[in-house]
């Protein structure tokens, strides 16, 4: 299993109090019964499994892509919580299909591109750390927005801190080209992430799904008939 490398320091710090504190338990330190006993190995333990559990959380699985350029796939992991009908005015300008999708602390958290396609807009805004799950989380949290324009329109993924989560990467830049399937950015610890599609695409997914990020379809490309 591959490792996101922000997962990298937070692991080590974790490895690290561990092995001071095992090192103190072998050393004797805290006595050989009593609290001093139970206080050093508990704090072994906990770090111990902290550093897995770090590991854990910023995995970074391949994703299975299918090989039908015209499907758009998930850009993050977790359940649909939300198909609806939106004004997109930031980057779409006008209708759009927006898919939102919750990502808990137990969710894959690296961000995949939905679309091939070349980045012509990139925001990011500070916002509050509301529960990402909310209707006022799209509004009021910290995002940040990633325009793509593809053959058959444009596309924006709005990356949304959650409750926990405090920092949101978004690796490309304006003119990047980026490929469906491949990273694009990452969200700490609880979050959230938008899609939203031009109004002309089929939208293939219902709330309540449970996605797989760069592998689950979401929609289809069409070209526009007008």
């Amino acid at each position: 299993m591959k490792i996101a490398r922000e997962g990298f320091p937070f692991a080590a710090a974790a490895l690290l109090l561990a092995g001071i504190f095992w090192a103190g338990a072998w050393a004797g330190l805290g006595g050989l019964e009593g609290a001093g006993w139970w206080a050093i190995r508990l704090a072994a333990w906990t770090f111990t499994i902290l550093s897995v559990f770090v590991l854990w959380f910023f995995r970074n699985p391949e994703p299975e892509v299918p090989s039908d350029v015209t499907l758009v796939v998930s850009p993050g992991q977790g359940k649909i919580i939300k198909v609806e009908e939106v004004d997109e005015s930031s980057y779409l300008g006008g209708p759009a299909r927006k898919i939102s999708i919750f990502l808990s602390v137990f969710d894959v958290h690296v961000q995949r591109a939905p679309v091939s396609g070349t980045v012509e807009h990139k925001v990011y805004r500070p916002g509050a750390y509301a529960v990402a799950w909310a209707d006022k989380a799209s509004e009021d949290n910290e995002q940040a927005s990633l325009g793509i324009v593809t053959d058959h329109g444009r596309i924006l993924v709005r990356q949304i801190a959650g409750l926990v989560a405090r920092r949101i990467l978004t690796d490309p830049a304006e003119g990047d080209s980026v490929q469906r399937g491949h990273r694009f950015g990452l969200i700490r610890f609880g979050s959230r992430v938008d899609l939203f599609l031009p109004m002309h695409w089929e939208v293939l997914c219902s709330v309540g799904d449970r996605v797989r990020v760069g592998s689950t379809v979401l929609a289809r490309q069409r070209a526009d008939a007008t």
